[in-house]
């Protein structure tokens, strides 16, 4: 389903202060080519989407040609902005002064943009806002707080902080499947599947003076589990570029591999003297393009 936004345009540049409490991150561009299986990262393509002492980063992208990201203003104010890489131009799906929103992404259906949000009570959970622009929606009002989530069958797989945090599946109000306790904070479903996979905390093997942490799974369906070997070393964000490839970054180096193999296959270093430590990433095939959530040095 493509979404067309038609609300007035951000004058993104304008956001301007002082570096927040999360750090000063911008996002980063990169041309890529090939299928999942052989892509190639074209590093001299590399520029910066962004470039701000503020927050950018948590990039998604939503249909072929837009992507969602969190931004902040002067006044640690949080906010969904969306992207258009036809257009080239940023406009606001939120303008909220009493409240942030984080981790936004399209729903299942495709109807809303889904966010973390930090509300004024400090209740933290997942809103709706839909793609119409009406009124932004409550998801679950118990389940909180939410660090970060994703979807499957239009339900919600939610990493909850507390003593000790947990990753729960909300299958119904009252029917919440606990998949896990020592989870890290990148989760994701593997396209085309039922599956939930993140990286373990309490499963590792250590290389060097860092942990390598286990990549395991959840059958949503058949609640069956596994292990897909370990992430990069020092390393807790990862994506799926289809139901076969993963990609990590460590530093400035972006890496790959099948998520049956074992070892990481280097496939591109993003050269840049004012950015480092590559964290988030969002991958569009349709646009062969690679956006990277960079700290600024």
């Amino acid at each position: 389903m493509k979404i067309l936004f038609s609300i007035l345009l951000l004058n993104f540049t304008c956001l301007i202060g002082s570096a927040l409490a999360q750090g000063g991150f911008d996002l980063w561009v990169v041309e890529t080519s090939g299928k999942p299986g052989n892509l190639k990262i074209h590093p001299e393509t590399a520029f910066a989407l962004t470039d701000r002492p503020e927050y950018d980063n948590q990039p998604s992208f939503i249909n072929e040609y837009q992507m969602v990201f969190s931004a902040a203003d002067e006044n640690e104010n949080y906010d969904i902005i969306v992207y258009n890489f036809n257009s080239k131009k940023f406009t606001n799906m939120s303008r909220t002064s009493d409240r942030n929103e984080n981790s936004p992404m399209i729903t299942d259906c495709g109807m809303y943009i889904s966010a973390v949000v930090s509300e004024p009570d400090k209740k933290q959970r997942i809103w709706l806002y839909p793609v119409s622009f009406e009124q932004a929606e409550l998801l679950y009002d118990d389940i909180e707080p939410v660090g970060y989530y994703d979807w499957y069958n239009n339900k919600a797989a939610m990493f909850v902080l507390g003593e000790p945090n947990s990753l729960v599946y909300a299958r119904g109000r009252n029917d919440i499947i606990d998949i896990d306790q020592e989870v890290a904070r990148s989760i994701n479903k593997r396209p085309k599947t039922s599956e939930i996979t993140y990286l373990s905390t309490g499963e590792f093997r250590n290389v060097g003076d860092e942990k390598a942490l286990t990549l395991k799974s959840y059958d949503i369906e058949s609640g069956e589990r596994a292990e897909y070997s370990f992430g990069l070393p020092g390393a807790e964000d990862f994506i799926w570029l289809d139901k076969n490839y993963l990609l990590m970054a460590k530093g400035n180096n972006i890496y790959k591999r099948k998520y049956t193999d074992i070892n990481w296959e280097l496939v591109g270093t993003i050269e840049s003297e004012t950015h480092q430590n590559i964290s988030r990433m969002a991958y569009s095939e349709d646009l062969d393009v690679l956006v990277l959530a960079m700290e600024r040095k």
